[in-house]
């Protein structure tokens, strides 16, 4: 494992589209689903880190100014519910086009996903709200807003979550929103999550973790603090 992410973690990591971030504030927890952006390292940082943003006046950035420590999971298992014969009046899942089939690609991402849909991982970290107006806050932005740029009509096949949510920020940031308008959450948006004031950088430095597959094994990991050795299940490497 040397000093970065096992290969799995960085599977998830690169192919999930959305984390769920849970921050906690006098014995108080919030969990939140974020768009993110994973780097092996950075001009600011030379072991991986997970990029989101948040708007100033959110819960979780209150939980973050006052409790650093975070844990995340990353899946890419499909979360709708099937059918049960106890739930014959569920509310039916929004339908979603089907696949187009024929081609090597779209057979080789299938296969793809299905080998992604075996696990899942808990990573646990220090988040810091990078210094709003500074160089390092504008790297990270932009480089936040490349990774989660997605072409049209290409997200509705085979993303795990519904299209035009907006979930940017953990609730989304103004779609639409007038230039002179704070952002607000629960709007859908692209470009409005990283502009103004009002939008903080996360940054969330990696300490350690868990995957757990689908029979239900589970395998503990850690990145060393530097002159540490790496660490698996209590193993030194």
């Amino acid at each position: 494992m040397s000093n970065g992410l096992p290969d799995e973690v960085i599977t998830c990591l690169q192919n999930a589209r959305f984390l769920h971030l849970a921050t906690c504030s006098d014995n108080i927890p919030h969990v939140s689903l974020m768009n993110y952006t994973y780097l092996p390292s950075t001009p600011y940082c030379p072991s991986p880190i997970i990029i989101m943003t948040t708007p100033s006046s959110s819960r979780k950035t209150r939980n973050l100014e006052s409790n650093t420590l975070v844990s995340l999971l990353v899946h890419d298992w499909i979360s709708h519910r099937p059918p049960t014969l106890s739930q014959p009046g569920r509310s039916p899942s929004p339908a979603r086009p089907a696949p187009r089939s024929g081609s090597l690609a779209e057979l080789l991402l299938g296969m793809n996903t299905a080998s992604l849909s075996r696990i899942s991982t808990t990573i646990n970290g220090v988040a810091e709200l990078v210094p709003s107006g500074s160089e390092e806050e504008t790297w990270y932005k932009a480089q936040h807003l490349a990774n989660n740029t997605f072409s049209p009509g290409g997200e509705d096949v085979y993303s795990s979550s519904p299209v035009g949510e907006g979930l940017w920020g953990g609730g989304g940031l103004g779609a639409g929103v007038a230039t002179d308008e704070v952002p607000k959450e629960g709007d859908g948006g692209t470009k409005c999550y990283v502009e103004g004031e009002q939008v903080r950088v996360v940054v969330v430095k990696v300490r350690d973790g868990r995957i757990a597959d689908w029979k239900g094994q589970v395998r503990d990991w850690m990145i060393p603090e530097q002159g540490q050795h790496a660490e698996l299940n209590g193993t030194i490497l």
